[in-house]
């Protein structure tokens, strides 16, 4: 990498011309029309009694999971178009349109799955023993179990069809809401206007007066919005909460759990390990106050970094670093980084008009990924960066499995950024050049679990009580702030000063609606990855190979079978969560030690 990294990303090599592509009219034109022919064939395929019926039906669901590798790669570049420019309104409409194929595609794997649990077993041991359906015998078993738990199929495919201009309408509102919002500061003398993406950057500033001037604009700017926002998440929660009501479903956790292939016993169990070790947090807390010279921290100084200034690290310094960290463990890790880097996979450059947040998208059939932040050169993005590479990375080694066994849930996703993450923090605070600069990156590696143990804890309580008190009517915004300086409280252990109501407005994850309660899966994954990495240290050089070994099995089985084959241990029981969190805890020993 020795020219100068470009910090906008390649999208014309997938498919050139943007929002106005005729490529992507044409593959979007095409994919409604295999969804369609398809569909009609299901339909008219007799009852499932003969060997040669099943050999007909595998056949059909090979069709099916190369038609979804099409889909996941349309779809992917126009939520890469919505996030590069958030005023372009013909990518606006396109999401529309992906939302209407989404629907279609859902229509045709419920009659799939209508299929497959209409067979009888002595049909259904024939079927998963065919070579191609033996490959992805987890996932078939998995979606024949949840369809005996659904609604009829013509039922579940009119419950996706209303979905387009129902709830996932409501998330679309979100961004649409979110892309006009703008605060107005001054710099350098200058009255400049930020977007949400810009204005989150200046909330870990050094600076405690920019972070508190800038936290007082941006709860604001929430504020001004609070009912339009109030609308989409209570209409959005209503729809998800009906369809659950008529499938018979009353725990709102059973479909996240079921997406993330994780029991409630495990969820329980993690939750309880960490708020045992949560005071060793709030003394940690309470020093950074000390070093900061205020009594209790804000809201937003839980995220800053210690110290009044802080060196920007370029984009090509920050790459640099994270490619010689993955080289130390994993070659190939390291050779991806590169590729994305030289390939201009990475939309990073700091600009208006960018949704905020980050994220890794995966284009299956050109076999390539995209990864969206916006890089300002401190620290976090550093580790935002890699975060988004170890999610590239996962899908790397998963390349050339059956569409099936790709489809990882969102916590063993979050465990391979979050343990790229590591590699990059950890190897940073052992080679700082001094005690000041170690000092900072530990403690920036603290704030990371702090997020994990604390502010996603909160986020759960409030999504979990929000849930609960949405089965009995709309929530006022007055009622939604309430909840979550409650939720936000309990979690911190009332260890700040102040808290952020308006978080349920500005967190765009409480309104995806891909997938219900987007908060607890990143703390499975901050933990299991600890764990992880932790072996890895043990393990040396040879573990590597296991590491790309457990990812290619994410999508196949559930986590606890998942944790027992690769790493032989119970998620059901606290000693693994223990161990992990004690990794943690080692840093914060440290940093107590050094700020005596």
């Amino acid at each position: 990498m020795k020219q100068p990294l470009r910090t906008t990303w390649d999208l014309d090599i997938i498919f050139p011309g943007g929002s106005e592509s005729k490529e992507l009219d044409m593959c979007l034109a095409q994919v409604e029309q295999d969804i369609v022919g398809l569909t009609h064939i299901l339909k008219q395929m007799p009852e499932l009694e003969t060997s040669s019926h099943v050999h007909t039906l595998a056949e059909k669901i090979d069709e099916y999971q190369t038609l979804s590798q099409r889909v996941r790669e349309a779809s992917a570049f126009i939520g890469c178009l919505t996030a590069q420019n958030t005023k372009d309104k013909k990518a606006l409409q396109l999401t529309g349109r992906s939302f209407a194929i989404a629907a279609k595609m859902n229509t045709l794997s419920t009659l799939l799955d209508q299929k497959l649990e209409q067979m009888s077993d002595e049909l259904w041991s024939t079927f998963v023993a065919l070579p191609n359906m033996s490959r992805v015998e987890f996932n078939l078993n998995e979606s024949r179990k949840l369809a005996k738990e659904k609604l009829p199929p013509e039922q579940e495919a009119l419950l996706g069809d209303l979905s387009t201009d129902g709830y996932k309408a409501w998330g679309s509102l979100y961004d649409t809401i979110v892309s006009h919002i703008r605060m107005e500061t001054e710099e350098n003398g200058k009255c400049i206007k930020l977007s949400a993406g810009q204005a989150h950057n200046k909330l870990s500033d050094p600076k405690r007066d920019v972070r508190e001037q800038t936290f007082k604009l941006w709860e604001e700017a929430w504020g001004e919005k609070a009912d339009f926002f109030a609308d989409a998440l209570n209409h959005l929660a209503g729809f998800r909460l009906k369809m659950y009501e008529h499938r018979g479903w009353d725990n709102v956790l059973k479909e996240p759990l079921a997406i993330n292939r994780m029991s409630q016993e495990t969820l329980d169990v993690m939750w309880a390990t960490i708020v045992k070790n949560k005071p060793v947090f709030v003394q940690y807390l309470e020093r950074k106050a000390k070093l900061l010279g205020v009594e209790k921290l804000t809201w937003c100084d839980v995220e800053a970094p210690i110290g009044e200034s802080q060196s920007k690290i370029s984009y090509d310094e920050g790459a640099a670093v994270i490619v010689e960290q993955f080289r130390k463990f994993s070659p190939d890790m390291a050779d991806f980084a590169v590729r994305a880097f030289e390939n201009n996979w990475i939309e990073a450059e700091d600009r208006d008009g960018k949704r905020p947040g980050g994220f890794c998208t995966s284009l299956p059939v050109s076999r390539q990924t995209r990864i969206f932040m916006t890089y300002a050169g401190t620290q976090s993005n550093v580790s935002t960066l890699a975060h988004e590479l170890g999610h590239g990375y996962h899908q790397f080694v998963m390349d050339g499995l059956p569409a099936f066994a790709q489809r990882y849930a969102m916590n063993v996703a979050e465990t391979a950024s979050t343990f790229a993450e590591m590699i990059v923090a950890d190897s940073a605070v052992k080679q700082a050049k001094d005690e000041q600069e170690k000092l900072a990156l530990l403690e920036d590696k603290i704030a990371r679990s702090v997020t994990f143990y604390m502010n996603i804890h909160a986020r759960f309580l409030f999504e979990t009580r929000f849930y609960e008190a949405r089965k009995d009517g709309l929530l006022a915004t007055e009622q939604l702030c309430e909840l979550m300086v409650e939720a936000q409280k309990e979690a911190f252990c009332d260890s700040l000063s102040s808290y952020h109501p308006h978080f349920w407005a500005s967190k765009l994850h409480f309104y995806k609606t891909a997938v219900p309660f987007y908060n607890f899966p990143y703390t499975f994954g901050y933990l299991f990855s600890t764990g992880i990495y932790a072996r890895a240290l043990e393990e040396g050089e040879t573990f590597a190979a296991k590491y790309d070994a457990l990812l290619r099995d994410t999508a196949s089985m559930t986590v606890e079978d998942l944790a027992r084959k690769h790493l032989d241990v119970d998620l059901t029981k606290p000693d693994f969560w223990q161990k992990a969190i004690d990794v943690t805890l080692e840093d914060v020993k440290e940093f107590m030690a050094m700020t005596e």
